[in-house]
């Protein structure tokens, strides 16, 4: 057994799902070590948001077997153990608007993981420091340019100290000057050891902190591979247009 399958934060074989008559997901096979940093993209509709959706138990597959954190995802009772160690970024920020900044950090971890307040508060104060915005926790999400508003959403992620991050295209939202403001913190985490999956159409981003970069089309995995090889190399010609029409 190879290190990668020893130790995975998410193992996925047969994964099919259905909306219907439409199948989003057919076959999905992937092995995601800890520490490993994964960028999936694909075009519109190729499942991608999906299959992420369904490793934090939003979604419920009805075909193959879905393992995160060491927790077999099998069960609605299995999805709420796995939401207590994968943390999730959204397109939207989700935050609660009639909240501070700090109160939105601070919400999950008193109420789910039973923390004093002034130990979130602690844990807020770190993390806001590390994002850049110490200064901007009392004030509410309106207030905060759109930015800055995601990253008090990865901020209140890892309020919950996650074993796995999870980002459903957190860029996509965003003004392009605001792009590299969330971009810079992700490169940041994933250099920290954070285990991260990450649909993103930033190949720059890939490129710079992937191990490995996964391209779905029509609800498969059609390339696998780390990024030198996935961008300079691609073996697939769906995967050849793919990555042209994104140069233009």
């Amino acid at each position: 057994m190879n290190a990668r399958a020893a130790a995975a934060a998410v193992r996925a074989k047969g994964l099919g799902k259905w909306y219907g008559d439409f199948q989003a997901l057919r076959g999905i096979d992937l092995e995601v070590g800890a520490g490993e940093k994964i960028v999936i993209c694909g075009p519109s509709g190729s499942g991608k948001s999906t299959l992420i959706r369904c490793m934090n138990g939003l979604e419920e597959y009805q075909e193959g077997s879905l393992e995160v954190a060491g927790i077999a995802l099998d069960s609605t009772a299995a999805a709420s153990r796995v939401r207590l160690k994968v943390g999730m970024v959204f397109q939207q920020f989700n935050l609660f608007p009639h909240l501070s900044v700090m109160d939105n950090l601070c919400l999950a971890p008193v109420k789910v993981q039973k923390l004093k307040r002034e130990q979130a508060e602690a844990r807020a104060v770190e993390l806001l420091q590390r994002m850049g915005l110490a200064d901007q926790a009392g004030k509410f999400p309106g207030q905060l340019s759109g930015g800055q508003q995601q990253r008090v959403a990865i901020a209140r992620a890892l309020c919950m100290e996650p074993e796995i991050m999870l980002f459903d295209e957190p860029t996509s939202a965003l003004d392009p000057e605001m792009v590299n403001e969330v971009l810079e913190v992700m490169l940041e985490l994933a250099g920290g050891g954070m285990t991260m999956l990450c649909v993103s159409h930033e190949m720059a981003f890939a490129r710079q902190a992937a191990d490995r970069v996964i391209f779905m089309d029509a609800g498969r995995i059609l390339e696998d591979a780390p990024p030198d090889a996935f961008f300079d190399n691609p073996e697939s010609e769906r995967l050849q247009t793919f990555l042209g029409q994104l140069r233009r």
